[in-house]
């Protein structure tokens, strides 16, 4: 059977303009292929109501998982939780359990409980809390949405809490070939590999180094057996060819 499914929504300004550069895509994707689920996109948007409502949406609707970082701060910029909200057509609310955390984490410091940051008790009616250890302030779970901050340390401490909840499927194995040759020459061998051994994938990625060059062919699939075959297969029609290939 084939794995869940999931997609991540990068929400920020921020991202788009290049001022602070995504660390999120690429750490969460990590952690979903250890827990067998497959990542289909990837997307970055602007703070605006409409783009969040119809990412969501759109996301929510076609993967099994939907993982969202940034906007569920204290200012007036940070929207995503009302726009979530009204993707599901539901209202935001104080949260009691998320008003009482902000208000634990913030007593005997001397920093003001101010409006502002109770903003960041305000869940969509019904969303499940996500624990955020670092700093209080929750994420949610609303239908098959993860909503989390967008500060790497504190989106990582919230991911790991909720990790144990999600239903995975199976690690995928992956096998390099690195040859000793371009791309283009054996083209025509990666597409047949590909053909013969399918659903096992086949992605190709050239490197060079100074007097030297190559490609690492990248087989990826669940069944190791068959990933294993395809890479031997691959690096055996190579090698007929003349050139070096190695499996690692």
């Amino acid at each position: 059977m084939a794995n869940p499914t999931a997609a991540i929504l990068v929400i920020g300004d921020e991202i788009l303009s290049g001022r602070t550069k995504d660390k999120n895509i690429g750490w969460i994707a990590e952690k979903l292929t250890e827990l067998g689920i497959s990542l289909k996109q990837a997307r970055v948007i602007s703070d605006e109501t409409q783009e969040i409502i119809d990412h969501v949406r759109s996301l929510s609707a076609r993967y099994d998982y939907v993982f969202t970082s940034g906007g569920i701060g204290p200012t007036h910029d940070d929207i995503t939780t009302v726009s979530v909200a009204a993707a599901f057509d539901v209202p935001v609310i104080q949260h009691p359990e998320a008003f009482k955390l902000l208000v634990d984490h913030y007593e005997g410091t001397d920093i003001e409980f101010v409006g502002a940051r109770q903003k960041m008790a305000d869940i969509p009616d019904g969303a499940a809390l996500i624990d955020n250890p670092v700093s209080a302030a929750p994420g949610y779970i609303i239908k098959n949405v993860h909503v989390m901050a967008g500060v790497p340390s504190i989106m990582q401490a919230m991911f790991e809490g909720l990790a144990p909840s999600l239903t995975g499927g199976t690690q995928p194995t992956r096998i390099t070939v690195q040859c000793a040759i371009g791309e283009g020459t054996i083209a025509d061998i990666m597409e047949a590999v590909s053909a013969e051994f399918a659903p096992v994938t086949v992605g190709s990625y050239p490197w060079f180094k100074p007097g030297q060059f190559g490609t690492a062919v990248v087989l990826t699939g669940l069944e190791k057996d068959d990933v294993q075959r395809a890479s031997d297969a691959l690096a055996e029609r190579v090698r007929a060819l003349g050139y070096g290939a190695e499996i690692q």
